[in-house]
């Protein structure tokens, strides 16, 4: 079929009278499927980003590959149990889009998510590791509805996605989707999670939202302002010119000795005089010490601190992998940066190429770290 050539099932098909199942791919040009395609790219690139946070792994997804096909031929293409996360417009686009994830790649997402290592998966997504993989999608797509906002740079908002397994080779249908003949719109991706899983996953939508998606992108593109043509002068034609007799021919000027400092020269109608700068001193800041160029090479242990909790020892050994500890700040709120063990700034969490960092917010005063020392 994606050869070009008819199965066996569609030339039975035929020779019984029946409509062929093989997909309209030409419900899309090509730039509609480039575009579609870059859609792709960075909106699954913050994905992908959300998704290494949460798993504390190296995530990676590939440039996906855009195609137009129908639900038959997909069961027939990936006839496996796949996790099926429908994810609905609430604002800014109309209709919803399927996300597809094999069940062997989606058990090791919630085992990591729990807390394990990824290399000892459960066999099956039971309510709890179900609700795992829930989160992680769900902070995923609404990484993807960001980075749509931007490309549009309108409000695009979803609904929480709704997760369930389904099986391709025995479900006959998928709810909110075409018949099986039907054409739809595949955006295929490969997806790495470091040392854990390179496999792929599939982004299905109908024709129509597709088709709103990809109009989205290219009247933003043609509503770019364009710079205006630099106005030009009329062009008035040139008066002849005579050239003036000896006579009259300007003498070389004699060499002029060097103007002093703060001497001012006429020259026609313009004053020119040399500029005046301020001397530049160093400033000295008040309250520190000259002496503290003794100490700039002592190293300091600096660490930021998400929050603090108190357990009895029979809690601490009831602790085990997947087990949740609940800190005394809420989310959102400043971690603490603290040098040598004490509280020097405050700051948010952020990313840089994949590692954290903090970015400082506040520097703590020498009156608030005496008080938060005596509390």
């Amino acid at each position: 079929m994606n050869s070009g050539f008819l199965s066996q099932e569609e030339i039975d098909a035929l020779l019984r009278g029946e409509p062929s199942a093989a997909p309209q791919t030409d419900v899309l040009s090509d730039i509609e499927k480039d575009a579609m395609g870059e859609v792709g790219n960075i909106s699954m690139g913050s994905a992908a980003t959300t998704l290494s946070i949460l798993l504390s792994r190296r995530v990676s997804i590939t440039t996906p590959e855009v195609s137009v096909t129908n639900l038959e031929a997909i069961k027939k293409q990936y006839p496996l149990p796949y996790l099926i996360i429908e994810v609905s417009y609430a604002d800014g686009l109309t209709g919803s889009n399927l996300l597809a994830i094999r069940q062997d790649d989606a058990l090791i997402i919630a085992d990591l998510m729990m807390g394990g290592d990824g290399s000892n998966p459960p066999t099956e997504l039971n309510e709890l590791y179900m609700s795992a993989v829930s989160e992680a999608m769900n902070q995923m797509m609404g990484a993807v509805a960001t980075s749509i906002s931007t490309i549009f740079k309108k409000k695009i908002d979803i609904s929480p996605p709704n997760c369930q397994m389904m099986d391709f080779s025995t479900e006959a249908e998928i709810e909110n989707l075409p018949s099986d003949t039907d054409p739809l719109v595949e955006v295929l991706f490969r997806m790495e999670v470091e040392g854990l899983i390179d496999s792929q996953i599939m982004q299905i939508l109908s024709v129509p939202v597709a088709k709103e998606v990809v109009n989205n992108l290219l009247n933003k593109v043609e509503d770019v302002p364009q710079a205006p043509p630099a106005p030009t002068a009329p062009v008035t034609p040139a008066a002849p010119v005579s050239a003036p007799p000896m006579a009259a021919m300007p003498q070389p000027m004699a060499a002029q000795p060097p103007m002093a400092s703060g001497s001012i020269q006429h020259q026609g109608n313009v004053t020119v005089q040399p500029a005046q700068f301020t001397p530049f001193t160093p400033v000295a800041f008040p309250g520190v010490d000259p002496n503290i160029n003794l100490v700039m090479d002592v190293p300091l242990q600096v660490t930021v601190e998400l929050g603090r909790t108190k357990k009895l020892i029979r809690d601490i050994l009831e602790l085990s992998p997947g087990s949740v500890i609940e800190l005394d700040k809420l989310a959102g709120e400043p971690v603490d940066v603290m040098a040598n063990g004490k509280l020097i700034a405050k700051g948010e969490v952020v990313v840089i190429d994949e590692n954290f960092g903090v970015r400082i917010t506040e520097i703590v005063g020498q009156l608030d770290r005496t008080a938060l020392q005596y509390q």
